[in-house]
């Protein structure tokens, strides 16, 4: 009898062990399914279906602001493909020199190409920026610092740029850029006459 009761109550204690070491196993597995479409849901970011890239909500004064930064980071190095698209075919383009304003983009790539393959080590800080919208228009004002090699010697300049943004297909663009050279700018005098001065098609605030 004693033998039977303990066999008993082991077996009782055994099946009772058994559900609690159970339990937590079935509803892990019962809830893995629902938990793991949760987690996947959680850990995809929304995407624009045409580009792939995360969807940010931004305001428009954010957007133009980053849109600045990229073009100004892309002038930098030389990524015509990313500047491009930061501005309209038709851009009017006043530099800080006295010469004629550059009309489309085609015109004022030529002209800052021209500049950039005398240029190395470029460094441009942008500084005190302001952004206006209204509507589907907008501009911009801010300060900038240019430093770098040009034509093989160290160059420097100041100024102030103001563009003229319209927003096309949900996307801000530059439609004019006004450049401005502060006076006593130490930039050499061949690049004076090239346009390094021209920060519209060097500087390209």
């Amino acid at each position: 009898m004693y033998t039977r009761l303990s066999t008993w109550c082991f077996s009782a204690a055994s099946r009772r062990l058994f559900l609690v070491l159970l339990a937590p196993a079935l509803i892990c597995a019962l809830a893995s399914p629902a938990q793991q479409k949760d987690k996947k849901k959680k850990n995809v970011p929304m995407t624009d279906n045409s580009s792939g890239n995360p969807v940010v909500p931004m305001t428009d004064q954010q957007q133009i602001d980053y849109m600045i930064s990229e073009m100004l980071g892309a002038w930098q190095i030389g990524d015509i493909e990313r500047m491009h698209k930061d501005y309209d075919e038709n851009v009017s383009v006043v530099s800080g020199i006295w010469s004629p304003p550059v009309i489309g983009w085609n015109n004022y790539l030529a002209s800052y190409q021209q500049q950039r393959a005398r240029m190395k080590e470029v460094r441009l800080d942008r500084s005190n920026t302001f952004i206006k919208v209204a509507g589907n228009f907008a501009w911009a004002c801010y300060q900038w610092d240019f430093g770098g090699m040009v034509d093989g010697r160290p160059a420097a300049a100041k100024g102030q740029t103001t563009l003229i943004m319209e927003k096309k297909d949900s996307r801000w663009i530059i439609v004019h850029n006004h450049t401005s050279l502060v006076e006593g700018s130490s930039a050499p005098p061949a690049s004076q006459s090239t346009q390094l001065a021209q920060p519209s098609a060097a500087q390209k605030p």
